[in-house]
């Protein structure tokens, strides 16, 4: 590795084991970079020294920002970063915000300063805030102060977290306050190395534990130079929009990295509900759409009440896209979905094929510069067509912070990613199943042990299951299967209470959305319950639903 910037060397300290990477790719000579490069420079302050700081960058019903804006916002925030809070090359921000332009300058700021960004998702209650905190020793947060309530709430369960400072509350120790300091318009980056880590990306696994992705600031770069270069294949004129959050690596790529690596425009929006995506595609004329096959399947029936055609490309992942979906939207709009598999261990899609490759269905191919097959329980590749795990390698990977679960992950070389997936003849690849428990809904990744837990904390339940039930609009929803303690009635005031339950003690779209109350769980002689079972269950009920 080149020598670190870093003076505070937790993050490098807590990679893996160098025997337990991936094997890593660069065979495109694009993604060859040098041993030292802050990503910031090349994402934001590169357009500056090219003459094209006018070009607009960020756009929110709020506010409008151009590159030349934004840049000297970023570096105002860090020199806030640095001088004010003490922040030295390697130490963890912890950024909370919904999509705007304040979230995106916070997180270009850390990563510029030398930090390493760590983001969570607005909806994210005190106990799961805590976690990434506590694992990754954050010591200072950006946050926005309309998430004050939880984010103040979590200073009890994270004594780590030592400075909270809050954007929108015109206060006098207030971010904006701070950022206007005479002379902070200026920030030279810091010289760190291509290998430096610049973000943590937290993701929930099976047992419910989220497991921090380390990534360098040349990985930030790779995903622009692989899909974004050779899949997405955008141009500089076009507007990105779309729903997922910037704490999502799939949100982070598909309306920040990739914009601005080529020097295009992006729609920021804090509510991105399908009307609200709708409603701003029509009226900014948005060219680039990333959601999840949910939102396209809930907008199929509202395309007549609104004009997009300035949609040119739109993108799905975080679930399987049904041809069904595809064929409708490309029926409606004349556009091809891009169809995509991605993790937040590989920082974004690997798999995926441009329009003219599409094979409706598919996944698609991977993505140049990525390698993929279908292996067995061995690890062995296994023939065309034959249903087995999916593995990957390319120029990005796997690095768990301080996990031993890197070693589940990553196998002779190869990321093995909880999937199950054929290979036809012709190298496309086909989506089967998930091989954990994680429940995919609407392109969240829930773990169920977590609701499980949420749920056990209610008085009323004794035991409790909690697996992904099929649901015709998204993909899995959240169902649990709940044996009450004695003198309480599983009745729909029951379900009411529990759902409620857990939303005010996870983030709120974690919360079961069929509750089906039983006299007993499925488990082992040993006592283990079986997931596999209620699965079953869970998919005969929904097939008979469907049947009647």
């Amino acid at each position: 590795m080149t020598p670190s910037a870093h003076v505070d060397t937790f993050a490098r300290d807590s990679l893996p084991p160098r025997a337990q990477w991936p094997d890593f790719l660069f065979g495109l000579p694009e993604l060859n970079y040098p041993d030292r490069m802050n990503c910031v420079v090349e994402l934001l302050d590169r357009w500056i020294a090219s003459g094209g700081g006018e070009r607009p960058c960020l756009i929110s019903p709020a506010e409008e920002l151009t590159y030349a804006q934004l840049a000297e916002r970023v570096n105002r925030i860090a020199n806030v970063l640095t001088r004010e809070l003490g922040i030295v090359p390697g130490n963890r921000v912890l950024l909370r915000g919904p999509n705007s332009p304040m979230m995106v300058a916070a997180y270009l700021a850390a990563i510029k300063a030398g930090g390493v960004v760590v983001a969570t998702m607005p909806l994210l209650r005190a106990k799961e805030i805590a976690y990434p905190i506590t694992k990754a020793k954050i010591h200072v947060a950006l946050c926005d102060v309309r998430l004050a309530d939880e984010m103040e709430k979590t200073r009890a369960l994270a004594p780590e977290l030592e400075r909270i400072v809050y954007w929108g509350n015109g206060a006098p120790d207030g971010l904006e306050a701070l950022m206007a300091r005479p002379g902070y318009e200026s920030f030279a980056a810091c010289d760190t190395a291509a290998d430096d880590v610049c973000l943590i990306g937290f993701t929930s696994g099976t047992t419910g534990e989220p497991k921090g992705t380390m990534h360098f600031h040349r990985d930030m770069l790779a995903t622009c130079d692989s899909y974004g270069r050779h899949v997405l294949r955008a141009e500089p004129s076009d507007r990105f929009i779309g729903s997922p959050p910037l704490a999502f690596t799939f949100g982070l790529g598909g309306l920040v990295l990739f914009p601005l690596r080529i020097g295009a425009s992006t729609v920021l929006l804090e509510k991105a509900g399908p009307d609200d995506l709708l409603a701003a595609v029509a009226k900014l004329r948005t060219t680039i759409c990333f959601t999840a096959p949910t939102a396209y399947r809930a907008m199929l029936g509202k395309l007549a009440e609104h004009d997009v055609s300035s949609l040119r490309k739109c993108v799905s992942a975080g679930e399987a896209l049904p041809k069904a979906t595809f064929d409708a939207w490309h029926a409606a709009t004349g556009i091809k979905i891009l169809d995509g598999i991605g993790a937040t261990e590989m920082l974004h899609i690997f798999i995926g094929s441009p329009e003219h490759e599409i094979r409706p269905g598919s996944t698609g191919k991977p993505v140049p510069g990525y390698e993929a097959r279908v292996i067995d329980d061995a690890g062995n590749e296994v023939a065309p067509n034959t249903i087995g795990r999916l593995a990957v390698r390319g120029p990005t990977g796997c690095r768990y912070l301080a996990d031993k679960r890197q070693r589940q992950y990553v196998r002779d070389g190869w990321n093995v990613t909880g999937d199950t997936y054929l290979m036809d003849a012709d190298g496309y690849f086909w989506y089967q199943a998930r091989s954990d428990d994680m429940i995919v809904s609407a392109g969240y990744n829930i773990a169920g042990p977590e609701v499980e837990s949420a749920l056990l904390a209610h008085p009323a339940v004794a035991e409790c299951g909690v697996v992904g039930a099929p649901d015709e609009e998204r993909g899995q929803i959240v169902k649990a299967y709940v044996v009450l303690r004695p003198d309480n009635s599983g009745d729909a005031v029951m379900t009411k209470a529990l759902q409620e339950h857990c939303k005010a003690t996870i983030a709120p779209y974690k919360y079961p959305r069929a509750v089906e109350y039983v006299a007993a769980l499925p488990r082992t002689q040993t006592g283990k319950l079986q997931r596999f079972e209620l699965r079953r269950i869970a998919s005969e009920t929904a097939s008979h639903k469907l049947a009647s």
